[in-house]
């Protein structure tokens, strides 16, 4: 009984699985290439084994041999020679296997046993701080969903390949592409010419669509997610922090209903018009579409929310609306200035995108600079790290009231307010200009068509 307790204390790991591992690349170089795949030093539980291993991948990654000679002499100029055990326990791990053959075996298992002692060492801190009364319990939730997906992503093993391979594989892929002939390999705006530009919006970008107030930047994200939820059948998350959630789905309904939304706010709208709206609701109830109405809304918070909705509902995209009104969870972190605030959560919702593989769409207002003229990357407000930070900037611009002539006011009564959509930034493909017309009735946005507009 005693015995049993203290193996039950004592850190998972296989040490004949170390020797082998280490042993195997002493006896073969073209050995360490698949041990890198799979296992850091740090992988090791012995300490002799992981500053040995260390050796190993240094002479490796100096294009040098690593053999039992080049090894301990290594270690005998660090001065570590002793602590692993001296020449002769270097030595004696060429004893241990007969050939390389297993090793890819060997790496598995050394990475299998660190991942059960990093689930232990996860697990103890989630115990005290759960203990810890002075935390709040939110923080401990989302610093442990933090630390499993960590463990995840970094156990992720990668593979070492040659040009040669690759090669082989991007030819599968164009052939691929060639005969689906799609132009979208992303997720389908609804915009025809934004798609041909961007492809649709990619896997991990930060996409950020800035406009002044009252411009429509709010309608824009809605005329996509409902695109991609209703049209496309693809799980959207739409965060609002501005707007109750019911308002959004009166907006939602009006646009998929084309009935006028201040009628549908108000009641007066025609009884002939309920079957629209009946019809509208049901596509929208098969939608796969997701709206966290959060006020006040948290980084911690949303980050949270946004692994669950990937791991339990399976989003593959994210809209957030909109940047400004994110708060910071920490009190150092509150007492920063604005601009470093902002930067801080770029870079988290940038690294949000990345986590979970999906594009993140952030709304975000414009400094006053841009009513003035044309929006460009200088007009993001508050941090110029929005602008390092997206693979994709939008904005979203339209002539002043004042400046329009009467007859032009007249004609998007009817026609509806001519918008121009700028792809001011695409880390990896063109920009452009993209004119639409806003549908103010509605709530929603249309392609332009020109001639249409103009001789109305």
């Amino acid at each position: 009984m005693v015995r049993q307790e203290l193996k039950d204390r004592i850190p998972p790991h296989n040490e004949d699985a170390e020797k082998a591992a280490l042993g195997a690349m002493l006896l073969d170089a073209n050995a360490i290439p698949v041990v890198i795949q799979y296992v850091r030093p740090a992988d090791f539980y012995s300490g002799a084994h992981s500053r040995i291993c260390e050796v190993i991948f240094d002479l490796f990654d100096r294009n040098l041999t690593a053999d039992i000679l080049t090894v301990a002499n290594e270690l005998k100029q660090l001065g570590k020679l002793d602590e692993v055990g001296g020449a002769a326990y270097v030595a004696s791990l060429n004893n241990v296997v007969p050939s390389s053959a297993n090793i890819e075996y060997y790496a598995q298992q050394v990475q299998d046993y660190s991942l059960r002692r990093a689930m232990i060492r996860v697990s103890s801190h989630v115990t005290a701080d759960s203990y810890d009364e002075s935390k709040d319990a939110r923080i401990v939730l989302e610093e442990t969903e933090q630390h499993i997906f960590e463990l995840s992503d970094t156990r992720q093993s990668f593979r070492l390949r040659s040009a040669k391979d690759i090669l082989h594989d991007a030819f599968e892929d164009i052939e691929r592409l060639h005969k689906s002939q799609k132009d979208i390999t992303g997720i389908p705006t609804g915009i025809p010419e934004l798609d041909r530009l961007t492809s649709g919006f990619q896997n991990q970008e930060l996409i950020i669509i800035g406009a002044r107030p009252s411009v429509g930047k709010t309608a824009l994200a809605l005329t996509m997610a409902s695109h991609i939820a209703i049209e496309k059948k693809i799980p959207v998350a739409f965060f609002t922090l501005e707007m109750p959630d019911r308002a959004l789905m009166l907006r939602i309904l009006s646009a998929e209903a084309r009935i006028n939304a201040h009628a549908l706010r108000t009641g007066f709208f025609k009884t002939s018009d309920f079957n629209k709206i009946f019809e509208a609701g049901d596509n929208i109830n098969k939608a796969p579409l997701y709206i966290i109405d959060m006020p006040n809304m948290k980084l911690l918070d949303l980050r949270t929310q946004a692994r669950r909705l990937r791991a339990q509902q399976k989003v593959e995209i994210i809209f957030i609306d909109y940047l400004g009104l994110i708060t910071p969870e920490n009190q150092s972190f509150r007492f920063q200035q604005r601009h470093e605030q902002m930067a801080e959560i770029s870079r988290s919702l940038k690294n949000l995108a990345r986590e979970l593989k999906i594009p993140i769409v952030v709304l975000s207002q414009l400094t006053r600079e841009a009513e003035k003229d044309r929006p460009s990357l200088a007009s993001l407000r508050e941090s110029g790290a929005l602008e390092q930070d997206a693979d994709v900037v939008i904005f979203l611009h339209r002539e002043r009231e004042a400046a329009k002539t009467p007859e032009e006011k007249k004609q998007e009564e009817t026609m509806g307010k001519k918008t121009t959509l700028t792809l001011a930034k695409q880390r990896n493909g063109p920009i452009g200009d993209i004119d639409l017309v806003f549908e103010s009735q509605y709530t929603t946005f249309k392609p332009f068509a020109g001639e249409q507009y103009e001789n109305h």
